[in-house]
């Protein structure tokens, strides 16, 4: 093959600058992504070497080797994993197959310190040795080509790369950077030993270096003092290991100091920030495991695409065996990081083994429980951390009342909301319980897109009047999760926005009276606005719950709300047809107005409108609205 020259896809070029003239402020952290990716290959070919045991070619002892030249100033970090063939090279070294960078761009926020930590997390590790190294050549060889088809590959950083055919007697892989004139540091064994002891300790295959000793300067001939020259560190020509070579969670936990595990955290979830919270556990009886989860600090941007890939790392006897393993947590754990290494597996195991393996289900449960142990600890012990987790992670952690059965009432007593009485997110169900009223029998509740639209709802007024607590809850998931919750602890949840309102014992009975008196007596309007909006309202009824409103739309009990409604429908999703029933205040004096009027059709279409804008939706013909409203202005 002869030599070709080619040009960097468009983003990766964008991503070269970025790299090399802004990412300078952390920048130990090429060596730990190469020696990361170099781990990666190790493991590659470990785990196609179980269906081809050719293909690591009577050279089956896995290692990383990192060395420097002082002279030639290069720093070249070796692997014997499975190596890249001439055509992989071009696609992998010169594309950003599946992150891309537009994502990576998305996510800096103009801090350096952050924004160099970014580079792992889009797939993109292998080009942060422009930080430090003006050129980079790549050797390389797949595991199962001859000699001869080696690959070289090129590039200076600018848009284009070069690759051509080499030999090469071994297969894997050598990054050679050619270090830039300010990265003098990183021809130190001392420097590159504290980087990786930093970073890349737990790494499970041993990473060597050459060995040195310190070796005394020669004498100074004639000097009567016995003066010497200055002494040095020499290579000895043999290599030794840095690192502990050995996974962190297969090491007693009493050698393991909690900033082993946050950089162990750091590697694998490329987050800049410590864990919110650790658990390290080796499980044994029916099923051995060892787990080694964390809970991050902060959501991913991506948290919330349920289609994404997310899960921990899946180990079988300390082999490698996939990324986000999802069958070892449920979805709405998604969030949690780390490792699961397992006895009882086989080696082959494959996602869809996975999904039906009882081994398997028994880790899942394991790894729930661990976890939701983690939060409940928190909840008990840390308040600041659990509000700042609570923060993050609430909303998805309300998806497990729908997913996860067999935890829905753990998982009902960690959910927090903000209430009538509070803004903070900060009221528990057991909170809300324990200063319910005498004589109150359910826990109240309102739904609606914003904390504001929730707090302002036209149908809180009977509750705010009787001093009476409701739970205001504004995420996206409550309407959907709350279908599954139907009780607390023996108390049952109502929602404020369905059904008649019915306060039982904290309504008296003259309160009762003059609803029903209300009912009979304006029935006749009531009946005449069934007629106007029956194209919108399923029904028409006056009410008790409104005190200073005119109106507002409530929905039958087991009918679905509004608001889920028009979420489903923002999603693309299908969503049936709601009427919601319209409740007016008799008393009000814009509703007392109706009877009689020579406008009631376009006043009934109004207070419709208005009470559905009150609740956060739009009417399905702004302009019809916005024009009623103009006419009755100008004949006021």
């Amino acid at each position: 093959m002869q030599k070709q020259t080619l040009s960097f896809q468009a983003e990766v070029a964008q991503l070269l600058k970025l790299v090399t003239h802004s990412l300078y402020s952390n920048p130990d952290i090429f060596l730990r992504e190469l020696i990361s990716n170099a781990s990666d290959a190790c493991d590659k070919l470990r785990f196609e070497a179980l269906n081809d045991a050719s293909l690591q070619d009577g050279d089956a002892e896995l290692k990383v080797r990192v060395s420097f030249d002082k002279t030639a100033r290069t720093l070249t970090i070796t692997d014997n994993g499975i190596g890249l063939s001439q055509q992989e090279a071009i696609e992998h070294l010169g594309t950003i197959a599946k992150s891309g960078t537009r994502d990576f761009m998305a996510k800096l926020s103009g801090d350096q310190q952050n924004d160099a930590q970014l580079i792992g997390q889009f797939g993109v590790g292998f080009y942060s040795g422009f930080i430090v190294a003006d050129k980079i050549t790549v050797e390389s060889r797949r595991a199962g080509l001859p000699a001869a088809q080696g690959v070289r590959w090129v590039s200076e950083g600018t848009g284009e790369f070069e690759v051509s055919e080499s030999q090469r007697a071994e297969r894997g892989t050598s990054v050679i950077l050619h270090l830039k004139d300010d990265a003098n540091d990183y021809l130190n064994a001392w420097k590159l030993k504290g980087i990786i002891n930093k970073y890349s300790d737990h790494i499970s295959l041993p990473i060597l270096m050459p060995k040195e000793e310190w070796k005394d300067g020669e004498e100074i001939p004639n000097d009567p003092s016995g003066g010497r020259q200055p002494g040095e560190m020499v290579a000895t020509g043999e290599w030794e290991t840095v690192n502990q070579a050995a996974a962190l969670w297969t090491r007693p936990k009493k050698d393991i100091t909690q900033e082993h595990y946050d950089e162990f955290y750091k590697q694998i979830s490329y987050d800049s920030q410590a864990p919110l919270a650790t658990t390290h556990n080796r499980v044994e009886g029916s099923t051995e495991y060892t787990q080694l989860l964390f809970i991050p600090a902060k959501a991913p941007m991506d948290m919330f695409n349920r289609d994404k890939a997310a899960g921990v790392k899946l180990y079988v006897k300390r082999v490698f065996i996939m990324d986000d393993a999802q069958a070892l947590l449920p979805t709405y754990l998604r969030f949690v990081k780390g490792v699961v290494d397992s006895s009882d597996l086989p080696l082959n195991v494959s996602r869809e083994l996975l999904q039906e393996s009882r081994a398997v289900k028994a880790i899942r449960e394991g790894c729930t429980k661990r976890v939701l142990a983690m939060i409940e600890d928190l909840a008990a012990n840390e308040a600041d951390k659990f509000k700042a987790f609570y923060a993050e992670f609430g909303a998805v952690l309300k998806e497990g009342l729908g997913e996860d059965f067999a935890n829905r009432e753990r998982l009902a007593k960690l959910l927090r909301f903000a209430s009538s009485t509070t803004d903070t997110t900060s009221v528990s169900f057991a909170d809300y319980k324990a200063r319910m009223k005498e004589g109150q029998d359910a826990i109240y509740y309102i739904t609606a897109d914003t904390l504001a639209a929730a707090k302002n709802s036209p149908q809180l007024e009977i509750f705010r009047k009787k001093g009476i607590e409701v739970l205001l809850m504004s995420d996206r998931v409550d309407e959907w999760a709350l279908n599954y919750l139907h009780e607390f602890d023996g108390t049952p949840l109502q929602s404020v926005s369905k059904g008649a309102v019915d306060l039982g014992k904290l309504q008296d009975e003259d309160e009762k009276k003059a609803a029903e008196e209300a009912q009979t007596q304006f029935k006749p309007m009531l009946d005449k606005l069934k007629e106007v909006l029956k194209d919108k309202a399923k029904d028409v009824r006056a009410t008790t719950r409104l005190v200073d409103s005119p109106a507002c739309l409530v929905v039958q009990d087991g009918d679905m709300s509004t608001q889920l409604a028009r979420m489903l429908k923002q999603a693309g999703q299908p969503a049936p047809e709601v009427k919601p029933i319209l409740e007016i205040n008799a008393q009000h004096p814009l509703v007392k107005k109706l009877e009689g009027s020579d406008h009631f059709d376009d006043l009934a279409h109004i207070l419709f409108d208005q009470a559905l804008l009150a609740e956060g939706g739009m009417p399905d013909d702004p302009a019809a609205y916005v024009r009623r409203v103009n006419q009755l202005l100008e004949k006021a």
